[in-house]
């Protein structure tokens, strides 16, 4: 392993209150029940960050998210001290990314032009659906009206940067239904699409009380169709949930996840990745999730912490950077994981035996089956087929520290 550039350096920020928790939702988000501690838990963060900072001396950031719950409870004169308090501890590359996520029911006019004002240049509004059937079915506070309304108030408000959260294959969803959908949000001209199925995951209301949802066969070809009708309309997908409008809008905070570079986690629950070229890791974190646990000054932040085994590197840079469309170039591996591709050759190697994956103008790229059976490419990476990256007394996963890959935003 010999890390000997490291790669760029995002911030994802976590604020773990919503309205109402959804019946879909996995991420770590908490009904408000009574007042949010918003002060409390900024200079929490920023107390988080701090502890950090020994890790990534030296280094600027290059994207901010702002995830959830939902974050737009928040004030703009939180995010405002909260910006300002990370700008002090860490150098902004010019005309950062700063994303937000927003719900359409929490909405205001002359708070999204102050979160505007605050520094924040995207938006990242969750639709889900414009259909209000569907959306009382996910359980989400806002109608189709406001949902387009929101949108028109980002953009009065001065963003230029604007992504729609949509999601397909909803239950007792036609295909028709679903295009429409994704008709509405297109008519609406955002920079940005997240389009993506709707999942059960574990933990959730719907995974335990599932709804009737279309079967794979029928999803596949929503997302087919879907796929069809986004390209013709200048919507380009560049992974496997996102859509760029002509090519020019990917959002840069998730591409650096997916090209496998670094993150600070800072919240409740939130995770984090971080390479270090001194000692030769690549370590990944997360915080305490439960926002009591978290604001406890008397508590450790840190929930996990855990070095990734050079064995595991293979399978967790394919696994990221094989969502993407066009792959990536074949010496970001050498450059995010230390590792010569010469390492994986065999793996790569009956990948694209198997018309899984292409290797051409040193790209690592899926094939259209690949991309669409991506587990099985991903096999072909697993920890077991590289016993010869294991390291003494650090070749076996402990499972009861393995710290979970946080979905992206």
């Amino acid at each position: 392993m010999a890390l000997t550039q490291l790669p760029p350096l995002s911030l994802y920020i976590h604020i773990p209150w919503c309205v109402k928790k959804c019946p879909y939702c996995d991420f770590n988000s908490h009904q408000v029940k009574n007042d949010i501690p918003e002060q409390a838990y900024i200079d929490r963060l920023l107390v988080d960050l701090e502890q950090e900072i020994p890790q990534v001396w030296g280094r600027q950031l290059s994207s901010i998210f702002i995830g959830g719950g939902t974050p737009s409870l928040f004030s703009a004169q939180g995010f405002e001290k909260l910006l300002s308090g990370i700008r002090a501890l860490l150098p902004f590359q010019p005309d950062m990314e700063i994303t937000m996520e927003a719900n359409p029911g929490t909405v205001e006019a002359q708070k999204f032009k102050d979160f505007f004002n605050a520094g924040i240049n995207r938006i990242s509004i969750g639709v889900q659906s414009f259909n209000n059937q569907f959306l009382d079915t996910l359980g989400r506070i806002h109608n189709g009206d406001e949902a387009t309304r929101a949108f028109e108030i980002a953009r009065q408000a001065g963003f230029d940067n604007i992504n729609l959260d949509l999601m397909y294959a909803l239950p007792n969803q036609s295909d028709s239904q679903a295009m429409v959908d994704l008709q509405k949000a297109v008519a609406l001209s955002p920079e940005h699409l997240s389009w993506y199925q709707l999942t059960l995951e574990p933990n959730t209301l719907f995974y335990h009380q599932p709804p009737p949802i279309p079967d794979e066969d029928s999803a596949f070809d929503i997302s087919e169709q879907g796929i069809e009708f986004l390209r013709q309309n200048g919507y380009q997908q560049y992974e496997v949930s996102a859509y760029s409008k002509n090519g020019k809008h990917p959002s840069v905070h998730n591409l650096n996840y997916w090209q496998f570079g670094d993150y600070l986690g800072i919240g409740a629950g939130a995770h984090g990745k971080i390479s270090r070229a001194d000692d030769q890791t690549i370590t990944r974190k997360s915080k305490k999730r439960s926002p009591k646990d978290y604001l406890d000054a008397d508590k450790p932040i840190i929930e996990n912490a855990r070095t990734i085994p050079q064995q595991e590197l293979p399978l967790e840079f394919m696994m990221n950077a094989m969502r993407l469309k066009n792959g990536v170039a074949q010496e970001l591996f050498f450059g995010t994981t230390g590792l010569l591709i010469g390492q994986v050759k065999n793996a790569i190697s009956q990948a694209q035996e198997q018309g899984l994956l292409n290797c051409s103008n040193n790209q690592l790229q899926p094939s259209e089956q690949g991309y669409r059976f991506l587990n099985e490419l991903l096999a072909y990476f697993m920890p077991e087929n590289f016993p010869e990256l294991a390291e003494p007394n650090n070749g076996k996963v402990d499972k009861a520290n393995t710290i979970k890959v946080t979905e992206l935003n």
